[in-house]
């Protein structure tokens, strides 16, 4: 019996294919980028109103994101090619050696040195000469900053930012202190944001009922 995710991959494989859709065929990593990012925090969203269903939805979506991504790399010429088998391939092929724990028999401590591990790991795979390498740049700045903050106080750096302007250098500071207190500075910036958007609607419903 084909398995659901198998079914997924074909549609997939149907819909870029000669005779399939249009639209998808002209799409390209660079085009789908936009939609991946919407995905992502559509997710984040179900995360956050704690809705199953949506979840569920919403990483399908995603889903959709991963194997589309791939099925365009399958194109690519020989040698440079790959698709979702690969991906997942490359994917156990990681967990199993960042878990030598429950795969080899190593033993650990505490969720505090598996993570000094991971980061060890990390490095000598990737070949990393910086504590900043592989942060990537692209995401919302609080979150930016509160990972450089963490990488620099994991590698014992004393570090700070040069002058830039007076708000940025302000957020930055705020950050950072989320950061070293072990809060998520995006995350609490978006639940009092939530909170903001709840309180704007309350005074929308009370200024409608007072026309």
């Amino acid at each position: 019996m084909t398995s659901q995710l198998q079914r997924a991959v074909d549609v997939m494989d149907r819909l870029r294919s000669p005779g399939g859709c249009p639209w998808d065929a002209e799409q390209t990593h660079a085009s789908l980028a936009k939609y991946l990012i919407e995905e992502t925090y559509e997710l984040l969203e179900a995360i956050e109103t704690d809705d199953l269903e949506l979840l569920r939805e919403e990483l399908g979506d995603l889903l959709l994101q991963v194997l589309f991504h791939a099925r365009l790399t399958e194109e690519l010429p020989p040698g440079a090619a790959f698709g979702i088998e690969d991906v997942a391939g490359d994917l156990v092929d990681k967990l199993v050696r960042r878990h030598p724990h429950v795969f080899a028999g190593a033993e650990v401590s505490d969720a505090a040195q598996l993570n000094e591990t991971w980061e060890k790991q990390k490095v000598a795979e990737k070949g990393r000469t910086s504590a900043a390498d592989g942060v990537p740049l692209a995401q919302p700045a609080l979150a930016l900053a509160a990972k450089l903050v963490a990488r620099a106080n994991r590698a014992g750096l004393d570090v700070e930012p040069a002058p830039t302007t007076d708000v940025g250098e302000r957020l930055f500071a705020l950050a950072r202190a989320a950061a070293e207190a072990g809060i998520d500075p995006e995350s609490a910036l978006r639940e009092t944001a939530r909170a903001y958007r709840a309180a704007m609607r309350a005074a929308e419903d009370r200024a409608t009922a007072g026309d």
